[in-house]
This record gives C-alpha cells, sequence and structure tokens, in this order.
C-alpha cells in the first residue's frame, strides 16, 4: 500500500512542474501501461497441501473399502464428505454388498469402473449400473436404498462413491435420482494418447454428462500415457482432489513437461491442493490414471452421523427420531 501511495505522490509533483500537454501525453501513456499490466495475468499453479493414505474400512454387510475422506485424519473437504474406493478380486469381499439403509442431507455420486452392482431404492427406482456407468442420488429429506454387487463373471468389481454436500437451504428437497450409461459420458481424445472423460462439470468446453449436482462439482477421470503432460484449469477459491488409482503421476509443478519440482505420487492416493487456478500433471516414465475432483465450498456448519449429514446436532436427533417413527421418507 505504501508503494502505491509513494508512485501518486511522484506522479502529483512531476505533474506540477511540466506543461499541461506533456502532462495529458504522459497521462495518456500511463493509462496504456496500467492496461498492459493488468492485462499479463500470472496463472497460479496449485501445489500440494496433502498427500492422504486411504485406509481399509468395512461397511454395510461387509465390504472391504479404501477410504480417503471422512477417515480419523480427515473427516472432509469442503463440500465433499466422503470418499471410498471399493475393489476387489475376491467376491467375499464385496458380495454381501450395501442392504437397503437411509441418508438425508446429501448427495452421492458412484461410479463403477468394472462390474456390475443393482440398486434400488423407496422411491420404486431400481436397475443395474455397471463398466463406466454413474449412478446419481439427491438424498435430500430422506431415502432409503440399497446397492448388492454382482460377483462377476471375470475380473474383479472396481468403482469409486463421492459424498457431495447440500447446502442448508437444500437439506430438505425432495430426493432425486439418475442413472447415467457409460455411453452417454463425453470422452475427450488427444493426439498423444491422453484420454478424459467428464462425469460432470467442464473441460475444454465439453459438459459432463451429471448436469444436476447442485453443488455443480467438476468430476474427471483422466489417463495420462507416459511421458506426457496435461494442464488442468480449475476455479480459485475451489477445494480440487485428484485421486490417483493406476499408475504414477508428478503433481505440482511449475513448468509444464517437467517433473523437477513436482511430487511424484503413486497409486493409490488422495491429494488435496492449495489453491491456484491451474493443476499441472506430468506423467514421466509410467502411464497415470486419476480422478480430478474440485467443486466450490459451501463455509456451512457439519453435523454428521453415519448416513446423516446436516447442519446442527438437533438436526441429526430429528432424522434418527424419523426414522424410529416410521416417518423418515417423506
Amino acid at each position: 500500500m505504501g508503494q502505491k501511495i509513494f508512485l501518486r505522490e511522484s506522479y502529483n509533483f512531476q505533474f506540477n512542474h511540466i506543461s499541461r500537454t506533456v502532462r495529458l501525453w504522459l497521462l495518456k501513456f500511463l493509462i496504456k501501461i496500467r492496461i498492459l499490466v493488468k492485462g499479463v495475468v500470472k496463472i497460479i499453479t496449485r501445489k500440494i497441501l496433502d498427500i492422504v493414505e486411504p485406509v481399509y474400512v468395512l461397511e454395510g454387510a461387509g465390504v472391504l473399502l479404501r477410504r480417503s475422506i471422512a477417515t480419523a485424519t480427515l473427516d472432509y473437504v469442503d463440500p465433499f464428505l466422503l470418499f471410498d474406493h471399493f475393489g476387489s478380486k475376491n467376491p467375499g469381499d464385496y458380495v454381501l454388498g450395501f442392504p437397503m439403509h437411509p441418508h438425508r442431507g446429501i448427495e452421492t455420486v458412484t461410479y463403477i469402473l468394472n462390474g456390475h452392482v443393482d440398486h434400488k431404492d423407496s422411491m420404486g427406482n431400481s436397475g443395474t449400473i455397471g463398466r463406466g456407468d454413474v449412478q446419481w442420488m439427491t438424498s435430500g429429506s430422506g431415502i432409503l436404498h440399497e446397492e448388492m454387487p454382482k460377483e462377476p463373471e471375470e475380473g474383479i468389481l472396481e468403482g469409486f462413491q463421492l459424498w457431495v454436500n447440500l447446502p442448508k437451504r437444500l437439506k430438505m428437497t425432495e430426493p432425486r435420482y439418475r442413472g447415467v450409461e457409460s455411453s452417454q459420458i463425453p470422452k475427450i481424445e488427444h493426439e498423444n494418447g491422453q484420454v478424459i472423460k467428464v462425469i460432470a462439470g467442464e473441460y475444454e468446453g465439453v459438459e459432463g454428462a451429471v448436469t444436476d449436482i447442485y453443488a455443480n462439482p467438476t468430476y474427471i477421470d483422466i489417463y495420462l500415457p507416459a511421458e506426457t503432460s496435461l494442464d488442468i484449469p480449475v476455479k480459485k477459491g475451489y477445494s480440487v482432489l485428484a485421486y490417483v488409482f493406476e499408475g504414477e503421476g508428478i503433481f505440482g509443478n511449475s513448468e509444464s513437461n517437467s517433473q523437477n519440482d513436482g511430487t511424484p505420487v503413486l497409486a493409490t492416493k488422495m491429494i488435496i491442493f492449495d489453491d491456484g487456478e491451474l493443476v499441472r500433471v506430468h506423467a514421466h516414465k509410467k502411464s497415470v490414471r486419476f480422478l480430478l475432483i474440485s467443486a466450490k465450498p459451501l463455509n456451512e456448519p457439519i453435523a454428521r452421523y453415519g448416513p446423516f449429514v446436516m447442519n446442527t446436532h438437533e438436526e441429526i436427533e430429528q432424522a434418527l427420531l424419523d426414522l424410529q417413527n416410521n416417518t423418515f421418507v417423506k
């Protein structure tokens, strides 16, 4: 601030001792310089704030998961409340599934890489989500649903579930559901072999298949072959995560096509980024595949109890009371 005042005082002093014509010319020149300086925008590359090692947990009727968000060390990253990675070659790790259970106050996004999951809910929706498909659900005021993995004929069951918080004004909104097939998810293929699937949000002018999530997140699946780099624009002030689930990438480089000052991250890890406008990734000797997820923080109080996420403990108690009185589903 002091520097700006000093410059203004210097200009005033000079103006008092030169002719009016020269002063006008100098003023126009300074305005041009100001415009040029403002036009040169320095893009801030996001640095890594933390790298989270997923922990194994048992959920549902006995499903083995790797959890990165909603653990003893990382409660949430506003507005993201939970991130699970399920996947195993052993059917015993997942076939018991998630029998009918309640949710209130959140939205869930389930993305299947391999295998199939049967689902149904208290609104009468039912079906199967398979390889590359996405299931999006707004629990709102309350919903009961179940997710039951099928034992695959070959290969493994693998996928992810993300919980996204609802703002206070929409906590008791009407529940909604949508299923998106893999064929509906836009795919961007670069000449260097990079593949970007836009599940939600927007990338390179391409809108994602899931457009109705209240938090309006970006959720993209990115594959980079070895010896390629990618600069991903993100909004300043937004929470940004990258979940590396295949290979190894170098994240947080200050220069494109470089690994000199970045951090190598080997699957499977969750990366939490500092603020900025660009996520820079380089695949060096190995290819890398990761999910890039971002959204604007809600900055609202969070009270959570299992599948219920509200703003106050009183609202949690009301959810439990509604469940006991059989008035949970409105």
